[in-house]
Order: structure tokens, then sequence, then C-alpha cells
């Protein structure tokens, strides 16, 4: 039991995954299991959103058949924003606002499911609690599909949105296959907007060397054009087909992102401008530099939030790092983050540790060169070995009487404002 008694606010940020949910429920179901310190554990409706406008419900008062349901949802079920708070050296009226909020309600201890801005936030809300002596604790949960939180070896949401795409690929390079005498290439674009992992992870797809993805665009590797046709030459006239997956993030060698510098080749017959991402540039780039028809794919945000084929260690290491940021902040334990840290060793194992939330709030991991094979458009036996664990098992899904999943659904019992 720690010193320190007082509610909690459990809150998530950014764009949802397959198992953000099932991190929430390890800090909710593992708060509630300890009433002694935890006098009450509150969800904030729509991320740092709900605490700036109290918007706050009692986790308590749901249904726990529901709360354990959380583990086997996808999505943001307590609610999620993208707010990013002012500088706290510039303007700390929203920090005030928070505090006063958490003084009202004897808030002692936050936790933020999230990711850099995210980190950034609890860091700060930290900081100003110190210099006004307010006691509370702020506990990082590391969340990104991105994979892109440096100071933690990979990041929940991670594993599941690679199982996903690189099985997309893997079955539409199939069908890429069957039809190439008339759908000769294709362009699957992924999400992924400084970092490639997602992209990489595609490349777990390819089992044998004809496989999809013959070309792999990543965001730590400049796009030129002439490059680009050559490889989709040679790979025409190896397999008769050429199987694209690009990164939305992906930029030309003077830092254009490859959706904004389409230029000429965004035009359609008429000569007007198309509207699209990398992987429209790059299918137009496709028909009228090599003179083949293309087509793209798009998984969108399905792609980030497919519970029905996500990874059963990505849900169960989401659940473990929920647990540890509360028993990282019943140690007093504040201003850290929860991260993943992987044992040495051929058999995977994963634990968890702690790291700054200010380190994390202003650090970045792209894919590092180890990773990258040397033609820059596929990944080494390195990469394998780091993502492939991060993919194995199904994640448990509950499947209801008409043959489709059944998800959590919080009834979000308000707590009564007093600011």
């Amino acid at each position: 039991m720690a010193s320190l008694k007082g509610k909690a606010v459990v809150a998530q940020s950014g764009g949802p995954t397959a198992v953000i949910n099932s991190s929430a429920a390890g800090v909710i179901q593992s708060a509630l299991a300890d009433p002694d310190t935890f006098t009450g554990v509150y969800g904030a409706r729509n991320g740092i959103l709900g605490v700036l406008n109290e918007e706050l419900y009692d986790l308590a008062a749901e249904d726990p058949a529901e709360i354990d349901r959380l583990r086997r949802s996808p999505s943001a079920l307590l609610g999620s924003c993208r707010h990013k708070l002012k500088s706290l050296d510039s303007d700390r009226s929203d920090y005030q606002r928070i505090l006063q909020v958490f003084k009202a309600h004897d808030i002692r201890y936050f936790f933020y499911i999230g990711g850099n801005d995210s980190m950034d936030t609890a860091a700060k809300l930290g900081r100003l609690a110190d210099e006004i002596e307010y006691e509370l604790i702020c506990v990082g949960v590391p969340k990104t599909i991105d994979n892109d939180l440096a100071f933690t070896d990979h990041c929940p949401g991670y594993g599941s949105v690679a199982k996903f795409n690189a099985t997309a690929v893997m079955e539409a390079g199939l069908d890429t296959l069957a039809l190439y005498t008339h759908d000769t290439c294709t362009v699957h674009e992924v999400m992924g907007r400084n970092a490639g992992w997602i992209a990489a992870a595609t490349g777990l797809a390819r089992r044998c060397e004809d496989d999809a993805p013959h070309i792999i665009l990543l965001p730590e590797v400049p796009f030129v054009i002439e490059k680009f046709v050559d490889d989709a030459q040679r790979c025409l006239a190896n397999y008769k087909r050429c199987f694209v997956v690009c990164g939305e993030g992906v930029k030309t060698p003077d830092g254009k992102y490859l959706g904004e510098a389409g230029g000429q080749f965004a035009k359609d017959s008429f000569g007007h401008t198309q509207l699209g991402g990398a992987a429209d540039t790059v299918r137009a780039i496709i028909e009228q530099k090599v003179g083949v028809k293309a087509r793209t794919n798009r998984a969108g945000t399905a792609q980030r939030v497919a519970m029905h084929f996500a990874s059963a260690t990505d849900a169960a290491e989401a659940y473990m790092v929920g647990q540890a940021a509360v028993q990282a902040a019943i140690n007093g334990a504040g201003g850290k983050m929860v991260t993943l840290e992987r044992a040495a060793g051929k058999k995977y194992k994963c634990t968890t540790g702690l790291v700054e939330l200010e380190k994390v709030a202003n650090g970045e991991k792209p894919v590092p060169p180890e990773c990258i094979d040397t033609s820059g458009t596929g990944v080494t036996e390195a990469f394998r070995s780091y993502a492939g664990p991060l993919i194995r098992g199904q994640a448990d899904v509950e499947i209801g009487d008409d043959g489709l999943p059944v998800y959590a659904r919080l009834a979000q019992h308000p707590v009564e404002k007093k600011t």
C-alpha cells in the first residue's frame, strides 16, 4: 500500500489501437483492487480535454464485466483526443486548470496512456505540481502503432498493426499474382508519418524471393524517382509483377512528403491535380514512367484497430504495462513511463522497466540502419528477429451469436463537477 492516498484518473490520448483498451483495463483493474491507496478511479472523457472540461466518470460504477471486456476491445473506449498543451514556460493556464480539477476531486494519481505528446503533458503536470507542493504522481503508459517511442524496446499497439499489414500484403500479393496480366502493380499504403516501422513489418510477409512485398518505401530512406523506376522495372522483369508498400511519411531527398511532392505525376487525364497521399504519387509514377497499370490499397484506420486479428503478444503486453504503471505509482515512481524490456537470448521474453517522462517526450526512434537491407527497399534478418515475436499468437475475441465480435460498452457515469 502506498503512503499517498487519493483518487486516480486514467486517460487515453492520440490515435486508437487494437490494444490501448487492454492497457486501460490493466490500470483500472489494478487500481480498483487497491481501495486503500486509490480512494476512487475515474476516467477522463476524451483524454486531457476531459480533465480540462472536468468531464470525469466513475469507473468503479461500471459493470466489472465491461471493464474486463476492454481487454478484448479495440479503439480508445475511455475517449481519446489529439490536444497538445502549450509550453509550460509560455502559458501555464491549462496546467493550472488541470491541477485545479485534481485538487477539487482529491486526485493524486494520473495515468496517461499515449505517445510522445502525452508523456510531455504528464511530465509538465508533475513539474508544476511539485512547484506548488501538491502531491501528485504521474505515470505514463506507452501507446503508439508507429513504434517510435524512444527508451522502450517496442510499443503496445505495434505488434497488432504489424500483423494486420503483413497479412494484408500477403493476401493482396496473391491477388496481384493471380491478375498480373491485368493489374500488374499494387501500391499498399500504410501509416507511419515519421518512422517506417509499420512499412518494414510488411517485409515479414516475404517468405520466398518472389513473394510480396517486392519494394518497401520507408520514411528513413529518401525517395529517388530514378532509382524507384529502375527497381520497379527490375521486379517486372523478374516476377512479371511488382508489389510496393509505401509508408505515408515517405519523403523526397529535399524533405518534402511524397504526397505533397507529386507535382506533374499527380495529374488526371485532363491535367487536373489529383488529391491523395503517397500511394497515389507512386501509382502515377508507375503508370507514367514504367508504363504499366497500377492500383492502390489503403487500410486507413482499420489497420490500427483490427482487434479481430490482433497479436496475442501485443494484447498481453499492453495489459502488463497498465498493471506495471499502477505498481510504479504505488511505489512512488512519479514522473516515469513504463517501458518494455526484451530479455537477451533466442527465446523471446519481455519484462517492464521505467524511464523518465521528459526523456521520452523529447525522443524519437526511427528504424535503425541495421534493419534496412542494402537496397534500401527491404528488411534484414535483424529486423525479422526483432519484429517476428511481436506478431505471434491471436488475441482472444468474444464472438456473439450473430457471428460478429462483442466489444465493451462503458456507461460513463458522470462525476459531479466541483469547479
